[in-house]
């Protein structure tokens, strides 16, 4: 009886017999949200500097790479994570405990083999796939990549197991540690490659003894540059599980051996393993069909942009006058790599915002599990609307900011080089796909806590599939080129959005209501991105920098939305109540008539 309570009431004992809290939904999504900041200010702070040291052309091999070893991790890790997370969902909504540890034993070997294969298609495919892409400078940085696949695969495990649990404090610091470590160690070797072998060129002539051209030179620095910088992000692949792997043996898992002792008999390692299988393996094609489909980005656009260069050179040439530099206009074949860098620059933006919402899918799962596992209609459509409008809340005014203000943005984070204008210019249609892409995270996770992985997969797939035709027409026009990249991006996005919102409806027959959980939300965002766009020109009619253009523009909109959530009430008690210090924020909140 006793342990049943502390089920009931969200509490359970540490390994020393303590009581500590079980994460909600909102607290869960606040460590990880923090979690994830934190990592983007550290990435920030690694790629701002680093596209600055190596340069559009550099962070062409570094994106390169990344493209392809996205598929391979995606391949590699199989969807396993968000597996092993809602099965120990599951099983601890059903106080099958012994289960729960003998999930975690089941997957370790499981993601050890995945991430020894995957590494070894790393190695194996990067010369292949370097050559199809024609960017054979970016060879090495695949190859000093390929080993964080392994480390990736084993945090893997140790990261769905706690968020199963409603712990997501493990997940949030082994992502601050890998970010800290690819920071120090990745940016530190980039410097010291750029500077030592410039030294050499200019006293010698000779890159590693190679004597060059100043073009080639320069080309080949990049190159060894975006290698020495991923090496950061091995090191700190291995770190994280370093940091992992010690947590679990120091605080073990928060269940108790009298829970344990009290538990069914855990089913037999082959049928826990086969449900790892059937519940990962959907999920692992979304992941991997999305991956797939920045691969043929990759492949697609730099092959287009490769075409028009040797078709009508004059055109982008001319469109780009200024902007693009002489290293790249003594050989225009290195143009596209160039622009692609220019891109990936302006994807890096992109992702931020849904790198965030990320953790509230994350942080959803469990209890949305819990909910649908015991038929609780009503904790479902409380939970899928709390889900929707804090992420509309964060997403939707990020995304109409990067759009009106795309140009202060780019300039601030990359500098006002010649490149941030063209990354500016792609950022604009970006942003508003930036909105659907972070909505389709959190409601691809509450579809995968309800059991049915197939769905996004289907959704994902066939949204991919008009991406890559829309990119494949849009892109090979000379006078848009690589600037119609963001509407395939775009469209693609906003079909698996509403595709997803009507399943979620559908599949938990709870009477969720995305208009009562997003209108309110939206309206403040149109707020938000009014005034940003009316500072933005204000100042810059005033002739101040750009990059304090932004900082103003951002301030002065956070403020109007602050003001415009408080007065439209866009968010309810309830969810008020469940963050730290909650009754009081609610009792302040409710004394102003501020919230529902």
């Amino acid at each position: 009886m006793q342990m049943q309570m502390q089920s009931v009431n969200g509490l359970q004992k540490d390994k020393k017999g303590s009581i500590k809290h079980k994460q909600n939904f909102i607290e869960g999504a606040v460590i990880l949200t923090i979690g994830m900041l934190l990592v983007k200010i550290v990435g920030a702070l690694f790629k701002i500097p680093l596209a600055n040291i190596i340069t559009e052309n550099g962070m062409g091999y570094f994106g390169t790479a990344y493209a392809f070893y996205s598929v391979v991790y995606s391949l590699a890790t199989a969807g396993f994570p968000i597996a092993v997370a809602r099965m120990v969902a599951e099983n601890y909504s059903l106080k099958r405990y012994n289960d729960i540890r003998k999930i975690r034993r089941v997957s370790f070997p499981v993601f050890l083999i995945m991430g020894i294969i995957g590494t070894l298609c790393m190695v194996i495919g990067a010369p292949l796939y370097t050559k199809a892409v024609g960017n054979s400078g970016a060879f090495l940085s695949m190859a000093v990549l390929s080993p964080s696949i392994i480390f990736c695969c084993l945090s893997s495990v140790y990261r769905g197991y706690y968020e199963g649990l409603s712990n997501m404090l493990p997940t949030a610091v082994s992502q601050i540690t890998e970010s800290l470590s690819k920071l120090l160690l990745g940016l530190s070797a980039a410097l010291c490659t750029v500077y030592f072998l410039n030294g050499e060129f200019a006293q010698y002539g000779t890159v590693l003894g190679e004597a060059l051209s100043a073009s080639d030179a320069a080309l080949k620095v990049y190159s060894l540059a975006a290698a020495a910088s991923i090496s950061g992000v091995t090191l700190g692949s291995f770190f994280s599980f370093l940091y992992l792997f010690i947590y679990h043996k120091r605080k073990g898992d928060g269940i108790t051996k009298e829970m344990y002792r009290m538990s069914p008999m855990p089913h037999k390692s082959k049928s826990v393993a086969k449900k790892l299988l059937l519940t990962a393996i959907p999920i692992g094609i979304g992941a991997l069909a999305m991956s797939i489909a920045t691969l043929i980005d990759s492949t697609l656009l730099q092959n287009k942009l490769g075409e028009i260069m040797a078709a009508d050179p004059a055109t982008v040439l001319q469109m780009y006058e200024g902007l693009i530099p002489k290293e790249n206009l003594s050989d225009v074949s290195t143009i596209p790599n160039f622009l692609w860098g220019c891109y990936s620059n302006a994807m890096t933006v992109f992702m931020l915002v849904g790198s965030v919402t990320q953790a509230i899918g994350i942080s959803a799962l469990p209890g949305l599990t819990e909910a649908y596992t015991k038929k609780n209609k009503a904790q479902i459509k409380k939970n899928v609307e709390s889900v929707l409008r804090v992420t509309g809340l964060f997403c939707i005014p990020a995304g109409v900011g990067i759009c009106v203000l795309s140009e202060p943005i780019a300039k601030f984070i990359y500098g006002s080089t010649s490149g941030s204008n063209i990354t500016a210019k792609i950022l604009v249609v970006l942003g508003i796909a930036a909105i659907f892409a972070a909505l389709t995270t959190p409601i691809t996770s509450m579809l995968q806590a309800v059991g049915r992985m197939e769905i996004p997969v289907i959704f994902i797939v066939s949204s991919l599939v008009i991406k890559v035709l829309i990119n494949y027409f849009v892109c090979s026009i000379p006078e848009i080129n690589i600037l119609g990249a963001g509407t395939g991006t775009l469209i693609c996005y906003l079909f698996v959005t509403v595709a997803e919102l009507i399943a979620i409806k559908k599949v938990t027959k709870a009477n969720v209501s995305v208009k009562d959980a997003m209108l309110r939300p939206f309206i403040a965002a149109l707020f938000c991105g009014a005034a940003a766009y009316l500072m933005s020109n204000l100042i810059k009619n005033i002739g101040l920098d750009i990059k304090l253009n932004c900082v103003l523009s951002i301030v002065f909109a956070v403020i109007i939305y602050a003001v415009s959530v408080l007065l439209l009430k866009a968010v309810t008690k309830d969810e008020i109540l469940m963050l730290p210090k909650g009754e009081k924020i609610s009792k302040i909140l409710e004394k102003h008539g501020w919230i529902r």
